[in-house]
């Protein structure tokens, strides 16, 4: 059945995506952010430009509305979190409890929660072969940098609103999602898009730099799989946080070896070693998402990578200042 349904970080990239799989699944989707997407027309039937510090503009947000989506966060990749703590706390605060209070009071179906892998304690990264973080490992809690700490208490503020008020939340800790029609350069881009974009700036036998050593770990998640990840939670009945996000560990060095590859590149790495690099190691558990959903993140790295260097690749080769974005 057709819902309204709110995506709010519409004007970001993976709630862009999800604005388009909603539509096409034959929901009426408001987007509200700050600005509209960058790289292409958002497929919303409705779009406002609000800014959801604001109480005001988080109750015309969810007036009418079904379900909510709650993507809108200041965030970015490691150098911008690791450079922009008081900003990001302050912004995101007010963001999550705005938005909460709103939908609460208007009596939302569901809203479901964005949280990250960053709510997840240092003392269980710092090896590159790092165990998989089970959702249970957040506590006793040590969150990556203020970004993660808001994330954290925002998931506890979403658990107080199922209780007290009959809020029906979901909460979804995200790990590292990439894919076309991302920011790509900046200096809030994440590794898989900042990879691409050196990779496709570099002639063959160039030097790239990488930040750290590059024998960092992570695990990266396809936009599609994301979207559809978080459309299976939110018509779930599992209210507990639950990761979203592949298992499968590579370093940034490989990341780097896999994106030249499918360029067809021989490239050079130099290595900056008083780059921010983030935790050693970060992957993600996904026991309890095939338990709840039957289903987990599928779509290769390979294929995944291929479809997004192809997008910056062609992005790159416009020209900065030449195209028109909408």
């Amino acid at each position: 059945m057709a819902k309204r349904i709110l995506v709010t970080g519409a004007g970001g990239f993976i709630g862009h995506h999800l604005v388009s799989a909603l539509e096409q699944a034959g929901h009426n989707v408001r987007g509200v952010d700050l600005k509209r997407p960058e790289f292409a027309e958002t497929a919303a039937e409705e779009f406002e430009l609000f800014d959801l510090r604001d109480p005001a503009a988080c109750r015309a947000s969810v007036e009418g509305i079904d379900e909510v989506y709650h993507l809108a966060a200041d965030m970015g990749g490691i150098g911008y979190i690791t450079t922009n703590h008081a900003r990001i706390a302050y912004n995101n605060t007010l963001i999550d409890l705005n938005m909460l209070n709103a939908a609460a009071e208007a009596s939302v179906g569901r809203f479901l929660y964005t949280s990250s892998a960053c709510v997840y304690p240092a003392y269980r990264q710092t090896d590159a072969n790092v165990e998989p973080l089970r959702e249970e490992h957040a506590y006793p809690a040590d969150p990556d940098q203020a970004y993660g700490w808001e994330k954290l208490y925002t998931e506890q503020l979403c658990a107080h609103y199922l209780a007290d008020l009959g809020l029906e939340t979901r909460v979804v800790r995200l790990h590292n999602v990439y894919g076309p029609l991302g920011t790509y350069d900046g200096g809030r881009e994440k590794a898989p898009a900042a990879i691409c974009r050196k990779v496709a700036l570099a002639k063959d036998g160039d030097e790239i730099e990488i930040w750290g050593d590059g024998e960092q770990t992570r695990s990266f998640m396809y936009v599609d799989d994301c979207v559809e990840g978080l459309q299976r939670v939110m018509r779930s009945n599992f209210a507990q946080p639950i990761n979203l996000g592949t298992s499968r560990l590579i370093t940034i060095n490989e990341l780097v070896d896999l994106v030249a590859a499918i360029a067809g590149k021989r490239l050079c790495k130099r290595h900056n070693l008083s780059g921010p690099q983030g935790v050693r190691g970060r992957n993600s558990d996904n026991t309890r998402l095939r338990a709840v959903l039957g289903w987990e993140p599928g779509i290769s790295l390979e294929a995944g990578l291929t479809e997004t260097y192809r997008w910056i690749h062609a992005e790159l080769a416009v020209g900065a200042g030449t195209r028109v974005r909408v």
